[in-house]
């Protein structure tokens, strides 16, 4: 199952070309500053706006101009969620979804309305109208109804941008929860870092009207050739499991494929599926495993790549885990006085590490 988006678009001042293989399942997120086209090709998919160009979307083709073929937005089986709820305010919650609901004949309808209540946890909210709801109840309502169009593609442009951070921290939840049980793949725009790394499966790198980059979240933040940014710095993150909690120290140990991470205790179950995000200037790099400090993360692992950083004095440096990838920023000094280089087996110290969901 896959998505393939190939579109050209000249507007004078702004063009996009894009050619994206993307999963036909799981979160997709087209990451970039504003004005990098991440808005412009999600329009493109819905049909709102349109290009030069094919579009599949896990196997019914919607564009093809070469047919030529062009599907309207009504015709296409697609939820699109905007940064605003935009609910019919004269209408109730239950109302509001079921105007979504009635988009599809009921012999279609591949999601249930029961259980997407009990996903978004709106049940209590359906007798309520819009300006009786917070904001993010009103994104969770309108998630809903865009699930209930029982669409092929969920697309949601900037969901969260125009709730304040409680309501973010509120919403994130459900769509993990969203993300886990719903077998929908979603095209997420976002400019936000910590919802990247809690919710992408696939990352495409948007800039300047094209794809920089795409592939797993974790093998595209690793690529040394184009160091991608989430926030303050560059970074992996990593999937991993809850394998025990030392209740003494207050810290829990996160088995992933690599080996093992001690993490502060969050309140996480035992056994719960977790992402861990580990920044490059947070690991150094050691020839020998140290003893005596203060650093409870020592990973033995294998240099794969060394390039330059973006300042001189910088190298930074793709070790490989067990066949996961991490990344390190170290002095080009430092890197010299060790003799680092590709095939050499070396200790990753790992000074923090941060749980992301």
């Amino acid at each position: 199952m896959s998505i393939r988006a190939r579109f050209r678009l000249d507007r004078g001042e702004f063009s996009l070309t894009v050619d994206l293989d993307m999963p036909g399942q799981g979160i997709t997120a087209l990451f970039g500053p504003s004005g990098s086209g991440k808005t412009t090709l999600l329009r493109l998919i819905a049909g709102l706006d349109r290009a030069p160009g094919y579009l599949e979307v896990n196997g019914e083709v919607w564009q093809d101009d070469e047919k030529p073929l062009f599907l309207p937005t009504h015709c296409r089986a697609l939820g699109y969620v905007f940064q605003e709820a935009s609910l019919f305010s004269h209408l109730t919650a239950r109302r509001n979804l079921e105007y979504g609901m009635k988009r599809v004949p009921v012999a279609q309808r591949r999601v249930d309305m029961d259980r997407v209540l009990d996903l978004l946890g709106i049940g209590h909210l359906l007798e309520r109208k819009p300006d009786r709801l917070s904001g993010g109840e009103r994104q969770r309502v309108a998630i809903a109804r865009a699930l209930l169009t029982s669409p092929r593609v969920l697309l949601m442009d900037e969901p969260l941008s125009a709730l304040d951070m409680a309501r973010k921290q509120e919403i994130l939840p459900f769509l993990e929860r969203l993300h886990d049980e719903l077998d929908i793949p979603v095209l997420y725009v976002s400019h936000a870092p910590d919802e990247v790394a809690r919710l992408a499966d696939h990352l495409v790198v948007m800039e300047q009207g094209r794809a920089l980059a795409s592939g797993p979240l974790g093998e595209t933040l690793a690529r040394l050739d184009l160091p991608i940014r989430l926030g303050e710095d560059t970074g992996v993150v990593l999937e991993g499991t809850i394998a025990e909690l030392d209740a003494e120290w207050h810290l829990a140990r996160v088995d992933f494929a690599g080996g093992s991470l001690w993490v502060r205790d969050s309140g996480v179950p035992l056994g719960q599926h977790v992402r861990v995000r580990i920044l490059a200037r947070d690991i150094s790099i050691a020839l020998v495993a140290q003893s005596g400090s203060s650093i409870l993360n020592v990973l033995p692992t294998t240099i794969e790549q060394l390039t330059d950083d973006t300042h001189p004095a910088l190298a930074l440096v793709r070790l490989n885990a067990g066949g996961v990838p991490l990344v390190a920023r170290i002095t080009r000094r430092s890197a010299a006085r060790l003799a680092l280089c590709p095939g050499l087996n070396v200790w990753a110290q790992i000074k923090a590490v941060a749980l992301v969901g």
